[in-house]
């Protein structure tokens, strides 16, 4: 997966981690310096045996013949057999910034990197879009660090408030269900359509469980597409199976889904308006379960 070509580099190493933003910073900076240093790049043609002999790095994978050619770079900070595009001077590369670095498979990773008039051009868009962002955030570039943390806190905080308001509503709605509930064979079973974030309704289930003691509850979310909840409470879920139910119910709108005994939910549904009827057949099948 390595290429080396004029403006652009891809390095594929072993490697047990990804390698940390310092130790890119440190890498990218050590090149950088030879660059600087601006040495003659010294060519040699040797045997292959020779040139590992010498120390040099060949490429795992690649093929050489029996004679190769033998790059120094840096007066031997850089010692390989030939691997591609080749320079006068180390200053001819001009410079050379890391773009990217991913693992691409187990134990794997990769470096990608820009140089010369490419690398400058890639600098110039970040530079750009960094201004583009201080404009936004209506902040110098010096305290955008501290401007993003702020409004991720913010935002952190504003999902606590809105995550507190939504379980003040479930309570509230499992309060106006509770009424709702009808008695079959001993046995409380709710099955309503609530409105509200669909994301509350595994939480309204369980406080509607805890306040009709053995309940059959059955909640759905009528939005892009319709959500099921089925609960049911742990002493009857030998008999009364939350995952059986919700295919009883999920079936009849065509919502997909499972569970465990006493939870299980679905979704989807291209039949939304069978619901009321589904909603209504779920007292019918408690009591053929408990006749």
């Amino acid at each position: 997966g390595s290429l080396v070509a004029a403006e652009r580099l891809r390095f594929d190493f072993s490697h047990p981690k990804p390698v940390g933003e310092q130790e890119l910073a440190h890498i990218q900076a050590l090149v950088n310096d030879r660059i600087r240093e601006n040495t003659k790049v010294r060519t040699q043609e040797m045997s292959f045996d020779d040139a590992i002999g010498t120390g040099a790095l060949a490429l795992f994978g690649e093929k050489y013949a029996e004679r190769v050619r033998v790059l120094d770079m840096g007066n031997g900070f850089s010692v390989e057999l030939c691997g591609g595009t080749h320079v006068r001077r180390t200053g001819d590369i001009g410079l050379l910034h890391i773009v990217a670095e991913e693992g691409i498979a187990a134990g794997i990773r990769r470096i990608e990197a820009v140089t010369g008039a490419n690398a400058l051009t890639w600098i110039d868009g970040a530079d750009r879009q960094l201004a583009t962002l201080a404009g936004l955030l209506k902040a110098p570039r010096a305290e955008l660090t501290a401007k993003v943390r702020a409004l991720l806190e913010q935002a952190k905080e504003q999902q606590r408030e809105t995550e507190a308001l939504q379980r003040k509503l479930a309570a509230t709605q499992s309060a106006d269900l509770v009424s709702t509930a009808t008695d079959v064979n001993g046995i409380q079973v709710l099955a309503a359509s609530i409105d509200g974030d669909p994301q509350s309704l595994p939480t309204t289930v369980d406080d509607l469980r805890s306040r009709l003691g053995n309940a059959v509850v059955v909640l759905a979310h009528e939005g892009k597409t319709v959500r099921l909840v089925v609960g049911v409470s742990k002493p009857l879920a030998e008999r009364l199976k939350a995952n059986e139910l919700i295919g009883f119910v999920g079936d009849q709108i065509g919502a997909k889904g499972g569970g465990k005994a006493d939870l299980a939910r679905a979704g989807g549904g291209d039949r939304p308006e069978q619901l009321p009827a589904a909603l209504g057949s779920v007292a019918g099948w408690v009591r053929e379960r408990t006749a």
